[in-house]
């Protein structure tokens, strides 16, 4: 994804990685490291490769950064919600909400 901004592919955001979590999540810990980056810190999105990975990421904010989430599964015909089972009614609630949303843009899409 940060090959395809740095040739123009995608604008509008601004995209650097692979930053460990430390690194992006905190601009004392990337300075120490001497990572320059206007990401480092202050993201909006941590993007993740596989499921795995964002389940552990997920756990971490909920358990330890008191974070709300959502979880949906995208590049399917329509949008899987994906939970855990130790998810409260409000993270459920919160993940059908993002995936009626991603469906309504669907459809909206589609009508076009």
């Amino acid at each position: 994804l940060c090959k395809m901004a740095d040739r123009g592919q995608i604008t509008g955001a601004i995209l650097d990685g692979p930053l460990a979590f430390d690194n992006a999540i905190s601009h004392e810990a990337a300075d120490t490291k001497g990572i320059v980056s206007q990401v480092a810190g202050d993201p909006d999105i941590l993007l993740v490769p596989d499921l795995e990975s964002g389940n552990m990421l997920a756990k971490q904010l909920t358990y330890l950064a008191a974070a709300s989430s959502a979880g949906v599964v995208m590049g399917a015909r329509a949008p899987i919600v994906l939970t855990s089972r130790a998810e409260d009614a409000h993270g459920r609630l919160a993940s059908a909400a993002v995936a009626n949303l991603l469906a309504h843009k669907r459809r909206a899409g589609m009508a076009a």
